[in-house]
């Protein structure tokens, strides 16, 4: 029998499955581990320490499931760990490995939206302290100005199934009011974090319709396919044989294969895994 040899998929919790169905809709022949980090999510008010070493700890099992690849499908963990993890953690120890983050392809296309050049960034506080994207978008678009609004309701509404409710609504118009505040003409807002697709419908109709909704899994999704064209050195590690995957550490696998089951064009049967 043929070792799989995934690519990995992370998250802190359920959002970036929002990213993984891109990808596998863009790369459909791979095999997939998905990993969310369910029970110590949300990572948004987290430290820089905890949410550098919750991510690690991950990466690091994911590793160990045979993953030459793994993509933080995450904003704050690609903000306030991704960097340590490629500069310090990796070197001389899994050069033969890649991590991605998802702050960088985005940052590379999203000028691209806007016509006023006023682009609002909706995230957790931590992506949000970080300033990343700000940093980011302005190394390729200088010319274009970035407002941000963290959103630290958003996140436990989702990861607790109260998104699609009507008393959502109301922490959905609060946060879009403050952005829009900033800067009425913004003609852009940048969905910077993976849970947030799911909020979609709500965010647009709390918008006027000339403002762009812009969600990452597909310019993500792009950026890998480019990503493994360029660097055949890892795409060869790869196999091919079109299974998913899904693990959580959340004890709660039925709630968790509820959620993804949205995401995947079959069923989900998650598997619990016990972090320290």
């Amino acid at each position: 029998m043929q070792v799989k040899r995934p690519i990995g998929v992370f998250d802190s919790g359920i959002g970036g499955l929002t990213v993984f169905r891109s990808i596998a809709e863009q790369l459909p022949g791979y095999d997939y581990l998905y990993f969310g980090d369910n029970s110590r999510a949300p990572y948004g008010d987290r430290s820089f320490n905890t949410i550098h070493q919750y991510t690690w700890e991950c990466v690091q099992w994911m590793f160990a499931q045979g993953c030459p690849l793994v993509v933080l499908a995450c904003n704050t963990a690609s903000a306030k760990a991704l960097r340590t993890i490629q500069q310090r953690d990796m070197p001389g120890k899994h050069d033969d490995k890649k991590v991605l983050g998802v702050i960088r392809p985005t940052a590379e296309v999203i000028g691209n939206y806007t016509k006023t050049n006023k682009i609002g960034v909706l995230g957790t506080k931590g992506t949000v302290q970080s300033g990343s994207y700000a940093i980011e978008i302005k190394k390729f678009f200088p010319e274009v100005q970035v407002y941000q609004q963290a959103c630290p309701l958003w996140v436990p509404l989702i990861e607790n199934g109260e998104y699609e409710k009507p008393a959502a609504d109301a922490y959905v118009k609060l946060y879009l009011d403050q952005i829009m505040e900033q800067a009425p003409d913004i003609d852009t807002l940048l969905l910077a974090c993976t849970h947030y697709p799911l909020l979609q419908d709500k965010i647009k109709a709390y918008l006027p319709p000339h403002v762009n909704v812009v969600a990452q899994g597909d310019i993500v999704a792009h950026s890998l396919v480019y990503y493994l064209q360029r660097h055949t050195e890892i795409e060869e590690q790869l196999t091919q044989g079109g299974s998913r995957q899904f693990f959580t550490t959340t004890d709660d696998t039925a709630d968790f294969d509820q959620h993804a089951s949205m995401f995947s064009p079959e069923p989900v049967k998650s598997v619990y895994v016990a972090m320290k």
